[in-house]
């Protein structure tokens, strides 16, 4: 390692939790005693077999819920329904967005064209670029856990942080604004990066992948244009009430699980650099969650350390992946907390890592998020100024 325990929690500001960890005799950066062959050979054969039938059933099951629930919310119209249509729909959205993400790992089955054109009508109806972001998403697996090279949720390092005027980092991290970030990260990335999942000339793409990137654009497009059509047809508040709304529902589902399968343990967590980094470790700092009545309806994303590591397991298999590969994780395996109906306790894991995950040292292949002690003190202080 660059530096030693002792040292890297110095430096990177986990002075107690580092002494905790070396007490309990566990340390979540050190190497770990197996190897990703021997999490594949525990996983079950029927794990690894994808159903087109059965995931297509589930595409069925989404898009049936989505029209039945539009349809009775217009039937109604009442103020006391759309919110509570609102809550629901917004939810559906993101369980259309993992069955079009399982397309994009073909994990939704092992026929290409299937995935590719079951994956364009459900992402770009909930308004993502199924190619572009498919092919970043590739690179967040392939890089996960990795300071530089990542590209969902990437800690920002101590220098670039620090050059962030202090409006961008108060929305940066207050809440509910992070959970909105989404449509900015498909245009813009995060701060450091350059490019647009939209753009097929974008760094983010190989030029043999500039034709499914405008492949994917122009049905983005196609529904965009749908939707500019349908306000002046029905008028842009209906519009909003019936698509708007569970659209900003789902992009906070989408911003806030993503968030938390990479941030907000109790015990904090190392990021890498250099020769540090291994696609096993980098996966192992990914964490499960328990989404309570949600876990089937958003199918089961929140088993994710072994979807992260085995993106080809479908998504109906994941539990018992889990389950089986549990003994070979030990301790690098996080037991999620048990959730009530509706995931509350994780809201409190949330806000509470957004306040205090800010950056990572600029110097280190082994680093823990610090805190910037002056980013809401400078906000209060402006507000008795004023």
């Amino acid at each position: 390692m660059v530096v030693a325990m002792d040292q890297r929690t110095n430096v990177n500001g986990d002075t107690g939790a580092g002494d905790r960890k070396k007490e309990e005799g566990f340390d979540p950066s050190a190497q770990p005693p197996f190897k990703i062959g021997d999490i594949r050979a525990a996983i079950p054969k029927h794990c690894w077999v994808k159903s087109p039938l059965r995931s297509m059933s589930y595409v069925f099951r989404d898009i049936f819920a989505v029209a039945a629930l539009a349809v009775a919310a217009v039937y109604f119209d009442s103020w006391f329904v759309w919110p509570l249509y609102w809550a629901a729909q917004g939810t559906l959205f993101w369980a259309i967005f993992v069955l079009g993400h399982d397309c994009g790992h073909g994990s939704f089955s092992d026929i290409p064209l299937l995935n590719s054109v079951v994956g364009h009508i459900l992402h770009s109806f909930i308004l993502v670029p199924y190619h572009g972001w498919r092919i970043s998403h590739r690179t967040h697996h392939q890089n996960h856990g990795h300071v530089e090279n990542d590209e969902s949720w990437v800690p920002l390092p101590e220098r670039l942080y620090k050059k962030l005027p202090h409006s961008t980092r108060m929305l940066r991290y207050t809440v509910p604004l992070p959970m909105l970030a989404y449509p900015l990260y498909l245009w813009y990335r995060s701060p450091g990066k350059e490019g647009s999942h939209f753009n097929p000339n974008s760094s983010l793409f190989a030029p043999s992948e500039r034709k499914l990137i405008a492949t994917s654009t122009t049905c983005w497009s196609i529904m965009l244009a749908i939707l500019v059509v349908l306000s002046f047809l029905v008028g842009p508040i209906s519009v909003l009430k019936v698509y708007g709304v569970p659209y900003i529902i789902f992009v906070m589902w989408l911003d806030a699980v993503t968030y938390l399968h990479h941030h907000g343990h109790d015990e904090k967590l190392p990021w890498y650099r250099g020769k540090e980094w291994s696609y096993l470790r980098g996966g192992l700092t990914t964490v499960d969650r328990d989404y309570g009545i949600f876990n089937n309806i958003h199918h089961d994303i929140g088993t994710h350390v072994i979807h992260h590591l085995f993106p080809q397991i479908p998504h109906y298999h994941l539990v018992d992946a889990t389950k089986a590969a549990k003994h070979v994780l030990g301790r690098y395996y996080r037991e999620p907390k048990t959730s009530g109906a509706i995931p509350i306790h994780l809201v409190e894991s949330l806000v509470a890592s957004i306040k205090k995950d800010h950056y990572v040292s600029d110097t280190g292949d082994i680093v823990f998020y610090e805190t910037d002690p002056d980013l809401y003190v400078y906000a209060s202080d402006k507000s008795k100024i004023n």
